[in-house]
């Protein structure tokens, strides 16, 4: 039985720092079956992943407005907190952190079989491993990524702010006057809530529905004078992705996006927004096997190549703040070792072996389940 192994050897001295900003959507991810027949000598082909660390950031950008009648708003509402003057501010309210596999080009590998064996690997459309011999793929959960909103509406937008404002209030030219009539028509409403709940309305509606329409529109004309004297605030999120892809010694702190109150979420060398922080700081390196007596164990003849990776703590800070924190396997922060490729292609009881795409680690070892 002969089998052959060929492989790049890594780069290792090379810091690989890849940076994106699109909209947050997780990557689609297809894969593809490949069988060791004649055809292709028995043997495949196949890349060791890299990991990189995609990070889904969303942001909060909030619009605040002063009401026309804010002078006022302690002398007729008792107000004490209304807004004064128009402002933006922005904060950074998420960071999902996503590690993903992708291909190393320094890790190209062929893995030949014993001849006539039916041995097949499942791959990744970027042919990075999944599997050998199973067509049951890793579950990596990936966790619910941030959305992005739009403003909402505000009490004073609408017909029913327009509804609010009395005959009197339109007529009048001064401010004072318009403030003056604008609190007397938000304690009448009150007024004839009350009224209408403890059933003393001169006329009542017809039955619950009909109140209810009724007390909406009575709380919603109060908002909207409110809103008036104490002003209006709305806010929108916006989302973006930036990915990172470190090298053996992690990735010290730097600035890997900025954030804006005017333009939202920006690329690291646009200096009108605050700097977000992101820091990889290594935890444990990947080691290669030991045998019973401690010795490191001898890379197999023609093996099947995958990865020991190490660990890895990856905070996204703002402000000084640490908005997220994960530990995460790192490929690149690892080993390379080889498992026998005969486990395979034994006809009697060959075996099957699940991968992680992320970072090359085996994540299942044992007879194979076959249909």
């Amino acid at each position: 039985m002969k089998h052959s192994l060929r492989t790049l050897r890594p780069r290792r001295s090379i810091l690989i720092l890849a940076m994106l900003l699109c909209m947050a959507t997780a990557p689609a991810q297809t894969s593809q079956r490949l069988n060791a027949g004649k055809a292709s000598d028995y043997g495949m082909v196949y890349s060791l992943p890299l990991t990189a660390v995609d990070i889904y950031l969303q942001a909060e950008l909030t619009e605040s407005q002063p009401g026309e009648f804010h002078n006022y708003a302690r002398r007729h509402m008792d107000i004490d907190n209304a807004i004064t003057a128009g402002s933006r501010t922005a904060r950074l309210v998420d960071a999902v952190i996503v590690p993903r596999g992708i291909p190393d080009p320094a890790q190209q590998w062929l893995a030949q079989f014993k001849n006539g064996s039916n041995v097949f690997m499942t791959l990744t459309s970027d042919n990075i491993p999944l599997a050998i011999n199973s067509d049951t793929e890793a579950h990596i959960e990936m966790p619910e990524l941030p959305q992005s909103t739009e403003f909402g509406a505000t009490p004073l937008d609408g017909d029913i702010a327009r509804q609010a404002v009395t005959q009197d209030m339109a007529r009048s030219s001064s401010v004072s006057k318009k403030a003056e009539l604008a609190a007397q028509r938000i304690f009448e409403i009150r007024e004839m809530r009350s009224d209408i709940l403890s059933g003393q309305a001169d006329n009542m509606p017809s039955d619950g529905a009909a109140m209810q329409l009724v007390l909406d529109n009575l709380a919603a004309q109060e908002a909207a004078l409110t809103a008036m004297f104490a002003g209006t605030t709305r806010s929108r999120t916006v989302t973006s992705k930036i990915t990172l892809t470190p090298d053996s010694t992690g990735l010290s702190a730097r600035t890997a996006a900025r954030l804006s109150a005017v333009d939202g979420l920006l690329t690291p060398d646009d200096l009108s927004g605050e700097p977000i922080e992101v820091e990889i700081t290594v935890l444990e390196q990947g080691s290669l096997p030991v045998n019973d007596k401690g010795e490191i164990k001898s890379f197999p003849r023609g093996g099947v190549a995958y990865r020991i990776p190490g660990r890895a703590r990856v905070d996204v800070r703002f402000r000084g703040n640490t908005i997220a924190s994960r530990e995460v396997a790192i490929a690149q922060l690892g080993v390379v070792f080889g498992l026998n490729p005969s486990l395979f292609s034994d006809k009697r009881e060959p075996w099957q072996v699940i991968f992680n795409p992320d970072n090359g680690a085996v994540l299942e070892l044992g007879p194979a389940q076959l249909q």
